[in-house]
C-alpha cells in the first residue's frame, strides 16, 4: 500500500485518480478547494481549502501532513485551468491567473511537500501536449499554451533537482478528456472519459523509474516531444 497525495481532486481527472487509487488499496490524501463528500464516503482523506495559488494554504496542508507523520510515496498534481483566447482577444489578467495556477501552482506544491518525499518517491505533474513546442502547429490559446509550456520546464527542473534524492518526476498529458474544463474546446475529437484518463495516468506513474523520469508521457503510455 502506498501513500499518495492527489492535488486538485474536487472533480474530473484528479477525483477519479483518488477513487481508483483508494479502490486498489492505497492510502489517498485528496487536496481539494472545498470538501468532497463522495471521496470521504470512499475512505479518502480529504483536505479542503487547498488553493495552489496561496503559499499559506499549501503550507497549512503540509504542516497538517507533517504533524501526522505522513511520508508520501507518490504525488499527482492535477489542479489546473484552461482558458481559450486568440490573438486580439487576450485577457492579460486571465493570462496571469493561468500561469499562477498551471505553472506556479505545481512548483509551489512540490517545493512545499519535498520534505515529505523520500528516495523512491514519484511525482507526476499534469501539463498538456498543447504546451509542447514541437507539437504546436496551429497557434492560438496563448495563455494556456504558455502556462503549460512553462509547466513542462518546471517538471524538467524538478526532475534534475529531485533526482539527486532518488525522487522521480514526470510530466503527464491526460489525452482529450471530456470534462467541464474541455467542454468549450474547439474542434472535433474522440474524447476519453475522466476514468479512462485516470487509469492511464496511474499506470504512467506506476511505471515511473529513475531511468525513465524527466520525460513527457501521454496517458496512453507513449512519450511526447517537449
Amino acid at each position: 500500500m502506498s501513500t499518495v497525495l492527489v492535488v486538485g481532486a474536487d472533480r474530473g481527472i484528479a477525483h477519479c485518480i483518488s477513487l481508483q487509487l483508494k479502490e486498489r488499496g492505497d492510502d489517498v490524501i485528496a487536496a481539494c478547494m472545498v470538501g468532497n463528500d463522495e471521496l470521504v464516503a470512499a475512505g479518502v482523506r480529504v483536505e479542503g481549502g487547498v488553493d495552489v495559488t496561496s503559499q499559506e494554504s499549501v503550507d497549512t496542508l503540509v504542516a497538517k501532513l507533517e504533524a501526522d507523520g505522513v511520508s508520501l510515496d507518490s504525488v499527482f498534481h492535477v489542479a489546473g485551468v484552461l482558458g481559450l483566447d486568440d490573438l486580439g482577444s487576450i485577457d492579460y489578467d486571465d493570462f496571469r491567473r493561468q500561469i499562477e495556477i498551471n505553472t506556479i501552482g505545481p512548483l509551489r506544491t512540490v517545493e512545499a511537500v519535498r520534505g515529505l518525499l523520500h528516495e523512491g518517491s514519484k511525482v507526476g505533474i499534469l501539463t498538456s501536449r498543447v504546451g509542447s513546442l514541437t507539437d504546436n502547429t496551429s497557434g492560438g490559446m496563448y495563455a494556456y499554451r504558455v502556462s503549460k509550456a512553462a509547466a513542462n520546464m518546471v517538471v524538467l527542473n524538478l526532475h534534475h533537482d529531485l533526482a539527486k534524492q532518488g525522487i522521480s518526476v514526470l510530466a503527464l498529458h491526460p489525452g482529450m478528456v471530456a470534462t467541464d474544463l474541455t467542454k468549450d474546446y474547439p474542434g472535433d475529437y474522440d474524447y476519453i472519459t475522466p476514468e479512462q484518463a485516470a487509469a492511464g495516468l496511474i499506470s504512467d506513474v506506476d511505471g515511473l523509474t529513475p531511468e525513465n523520469a524527466g520525460r513527457f508521457q501521454h496517458s496512453n503510455g507513449t512519450y511526447l516531444p517537449w
